[in-house]
């Protein structure tokens, strides 16, 4: 049988390799770092997390995201369970210890037979000869190859940008100040209720602060990355705070379900940290995602109660995104109609996020591996968080305004019946979601699905960090 290519060793291209070599099928996974590197990467290790170490919520009745997480441990997510072993204290979302993460994603491929990792740039187009194709560069697709794809499909690609929070050593943070605590108080997946440490600020300070931001120096864009928009759920928290005043206040420095312990009441605003590392020494700061130049980011963070004497492991960046518009180029197999033999997945397709890249991974190595064996591999229903995924980018999504996309619930069809709302719509998609996959998963449209359950259960292959 021969071999499917996947290229791009972050964490679609993993979980696509992994289930491909879970459905028997072999498989080669080509990655380029680290002969080359990118603006965002740090190493060369498959499945590093450049950006944020959380995987978001982990409630799977009420939480679109987290339904996702229960679907594709479902399905022998290799991203999946190697985020369960790593995890990190951080309420109620799944966060991880991002080097653990990433050398547990590798160990796993490693150990399987099936898998070659090749290390090296696939410049231009895959071979000819390369008969089934996963491409899964992720949003910074070397150049040769992303002008290869557009020259293939005739459509432009289209770009956003997305920004990195800094990160800080634990013990450079001011206890007598900050303190630690979950918003309510609630506990999440390895958590206690107290995950995240709190820097309070009164409305002086939080004014004070939204003017230094303002007045803070950036970095300047190239002529040819300024008509990039962002992407809005991953905006720099100077272009946030440029919408208003206020705009902080009620997004990432929001003070809801905290109380300043030295003072018994809940402060006017608040700077979060979430722990980045299993040891817990490092901690990010979330939602401080930013543009600023380097030297302005310690002089501004330094400002905050708490950080004055912050230690940062890394400072916030800025790096250009690339994403095809998949709802005009690729058919509900994730294949380029303009050449059928490539399939996207992950980032480029235009999820956002590294649960839904790693997704639509998982998706297109099962269509790749089911293809290669002579089946046929619908989409799972449109009911699941997987279809709802697939379903957007494979047309749900308009072509002519279509841009990157987290899973939620407004990808889904109305439950029945009708006009439910908040809680009892959203229990109602997720129970319903829960049949659909089961039934799915019991049906001749998810042909394989014996042979990944038996491989599990009966090849000792245990995800280790």
């Amino acid at each position: 049988m021969h071999a499917i290519h996947v290229i791009g060793g972050g964490l679609a291209g993993c979980e696509a390799a992994w289930q491909i070599a879970r459905a028997g099928v072999p498989v080669v996974l080509h990655e380029m770092r680290p002969e080359r590197t990118t603006p965002a990467h740090v190493s060369g290790a498959l499945a590093e997390l450049v950006c944020s170490n959380s995987f978001r919520s982990d409630d799977a009745e009420y939480n679109a995201v987290g339904l996702l997480h229960q679907e594709m441990r479902r399905l022998d997510s290799v991203v999946m369970t190697a985020a369960d072993r790593c995890q990190v204290p951080a309420g109620s979302a799944l966060a991880v210890d991002r080097v653990g993460f990433s050398r547990a994603v590798e160990a796993a491929l490693a150990g399987q037979d099936l898998i070659s990792i090749r290390r090296g740039e696939v410049g231009g187009l895959p071979p000819a000869d390369w008969g089934s194709v996963v491409i899964a560069t992720g949003p910074l697709t070397a150049p040769a190859l992303a002008e290869a794809i557009h020259s293939l499909t005739g459509v432009d690609s289209l770009a956003f940008f997305d920004a990195i929070a800094p990160i800080v050593h634990r013990d450079s943070i001011d206890f007598d100040i900050a303190w630690f605590q979950s918003r309510y108080d609630k506990p999440g997946p390895g958590g206690s209720g107290a995950d995240y440490i709190n820097c309070p600020l009164t409305r002086e300070q939080y004014d004070t602060f939204v003017a230094a931001l303002l007045a803070g120096d950036t970095v300047a864009f190239r002529d040819w990355e300024k008509d990039t928009p962002y992407f809005s759920g991953c905006l720099p928290i100077e272009v946030m705070a440029a919408q208003g005043p206020r705009t902080l206040a009620f997004g990432p420095m929001k003070p809801v379900g905290l109380i300043d312990p030295r003072t018994g009441r809940r402060p006017h605003a608040v700077v979060q940290l979430r722990q980045d590392n299993a040891l817990g020494t490092l901690f990010n700061i979330v939602g401080f995602q930013t543009k600023l130049k380097h030297a302005e980011q310690v002089r501004l963070f330094r400002t905050i109660p708490g950080l004055e004497r912050a230690e940062f492991a890394r400072l916030g960046g800025l790096h250009r995104n690339t994403f095809i518009n998949s709802p005009a180029l690729l058919d509900p197999q994730l294949r380029l109609k303009a050449e059928p033999r490539l399939r996207f997945a992950g980032q480029i397709t235009g999820v956002e996020g590294y649960v839904e890249s790693a997704a639509i991974g998982l998706l297109a190595g099962r269509m790749a591996a089911a293809e290669q064996r002579g089946q046929s591999l619908p989409p799972p229903p449109l009911e699941t968080a997987l279809g709802a995924l697939l379903g957007h980018i494979t047309g749900g999504g308009k072509a002519e305004s279509f841009q990157p996309m987290n899973v939620n619930f407004g990808l889904f069809p109305e439950p029945d019946p009708p006009g439910l709302r908040g809680k009892d719509k959203k229990l109602a998609i997720t129970a319903r979601a829960r049949i659909s996959m089961e039934v799915w998963l019991n049906s001749k449209a998810a042909p394989g699905h014996d042979r990944f359950v038996l491989n599990h259960r009966v090849q000792d292959r245990s995800i280790t960090p």
